[in-house]
């Protein structure tokens, strides 16, 4: 189980460092296009392209937050119940959260794929396959869905959910 757990964690990392290359794309297109104005140049499609990187920072981001604790979760109702409610209450939320993520990610397949059986190309000066940066959000979701049904099952069998809250990341108002 080990080695499953190193590949799942590894998984989160890796989706969160290419959501951080992500944005880094989107300062660059969006300093590109700056320049490329400031000189007269057209640089086409750089909107579309800096919106399709929002998406996949958006998404691919997704796994890794939860993961750290970024996410928001409402714990002053889980810190004052007793641990079995508690644990009860996690299961719940987690296998709900799950199912919707899996949901989610089932019905952006179908969508992804008629894009691309369609061949559906953006109505912008790029005129991209339009499955291509759609895919990226299958992908997300998947890691996403994925990530809580890891947590959800370590909750079944361990009793406690994986989420680590760094303590430097948590506001006074909780």
């Amino acid at each position: 189980m080990s080695a499953i757990r190193k590949l799942l964690d590894s998984l989160y990392l890796l989706a969160g460092i290419l959501a951080a290359l992500c944005l880094i794309a989107i300062l660059s297109l969006i300093v590109v296009q700056m320049v490329a104005r400031w000189t007269g140049e057209v640089f086409p499609g750089a909107p579309n392209y800096a919106g399709y990187a929002m998406a996949a920072a958006s998404f691919l981001a997704f796994a890794n937050a939860l993961g750290r604790g970024a996410h928001i979760r409402v714990s002053i109702l889980l810190n004052a119940v007793p641990l079995g409610l508690k644990r009860l209450l996690e299961i719940w939320c987690f296998a709900v959260a799950a199912a919707i993520a899996w949901y989610f990610t089932y019905y952006a397949y179908w969508f992804v794929y008629w894009s691309w059986k369609f061949n559906e190309i953006s109505q912008g000066q790029d005129a991209i396959h339009l499955w291509i940066p759609q895919s990226v959000m299958v992908a997300g979701g998947a890691l996403l869905a994925l990530a809580l049904t890891d947590n959800l099952l370590h909750v079944l069998l361990k009793g406690e959910h994986r989420i680590s809250r760094d303590i430097v990341d948590q506001t006074h108002g909780e």
